[in-house]
């Protein structure tokens, strides 16, 4: 499963990146494969060990601000592995395609 997700402290002021550098860590320190962009997180594994990473992200926010928001957007599907990867590259050849 691929899980995109977001996570914002609430009621910190407009500057929120060392916030979500703490809750990206957490993800980094996972081992599971991931990429972080301007908008999202988004992480691959199982089930479990995946909510678990968002489960300690939110946590690692949420240790200095009182509210903490959450976007999260979930691909689940049996099977595929390296999802991160594959998918982009898939839409890649076709535009290399024409």
């Amino acid at each position: 499963m691929i899980v995109a997700f977001s996570v914002s402290p609430l009621g910190v002021g407009e500057d929120v990146g060392e916030y979500v550098a703490d809750a990206v860590r957490v993800v980094r320190d996972s081992g599971l494969p991931n990429r972080t962009d301007a908008m999202f997180t988004s992480i691959e594994g199982e089930w479990d060990e995946v909510m678990d990473v968002v489960k300690r992200a939110v946590a690692a926010v949420e240790a200095r601000a009182g509210r903490v928001s959450l976007v999260l957007k979930a691909d689940i599907r049996e099977g595929v592995t390296d999802g991160l990867t594959s998918k982009v590259e898939t839409v890649e050849r076709y535009l290399a395609e024409g």
